[in-house]
């Protein structure tokens, strides 16, 4: 009986240990800046019910084509607001993790929040393939990252007054000293 409680009580704290082994690699995740945050939240908007956006795919909450359980979302969805901060939070720490991945050089948090943005946007395969990466990751200097962000205004085959706008700010957003 003594022998099964010792193992019992040594499977406990080895799980322990493996939560906190867990919780600390976690915390070394890079965080988007709550300016970050605020700046996608406010491109997005909040809605409540399910629409078509300007590429037609159904979308909810701020921006949300899928929910945690990688459901698409669908017409008739909807959404509270507050079920809707824990899906935007997820998934952006989830594209968040994709931009920390994919980029190879030293970036500052005003452009890291720029990327997490526009792939938030534009979804990570995009971006995977994108030339704006691909100077990035040679010079994350390089002012032609500008113009870059700047190809990203299409929904399907229109051009959309509303995407100029929110890649203009990106991309001074990319390359501002203080966010």
């Amino acid at each position: 009986m003594f022998k099964y409680m010792f193992q019992f009580i040594k499977n406990i704290i080895r799980g322990i240990i493996d939560l906190k082994d867990t919780t600390e690699s976690l915390s070394g995740m890079r965080q988007v800046s709550s300016n970050a945050r605020m700046m996608i939240k406010e491109f997005e908007g909040f809605r409540e019910a399910a629409y078509l956006d300007s590429a037609s795919v159904w979308t909810i909450g701020y921006g949300n084509t899928y929910y945690n359980d990688g459901t698409l979302v669908k017409k008739g969805d909807t959404i509270t607001r507050a079920d809707a901060d824990i899906l935007f939070n997820d998934v952006l720490q989830s594209f968040a993790n994709d931009i920390d991945e994919l980029i190879h050089q030293e970036i500052n948090d005003c452009q890291f929040g720029a990327l997490v943005s526009l792939s938030y946007n534009i979804g990570i395969t995009a971006f995977r393939k994108s030339t704006l990466l691909r100077k990035i990751n040679i010079d994350s200097t390089d002012p032609s990252i500008q113009k870059e962000f700047l190809k990203w205004v299409r929904a399907g085959s229109k051009t959309v007054n509303g995407l100029i706008k929110r890649r203009q700010k990106e991309a001074n957003y990319y390359f501002s000293k203080n966010c």
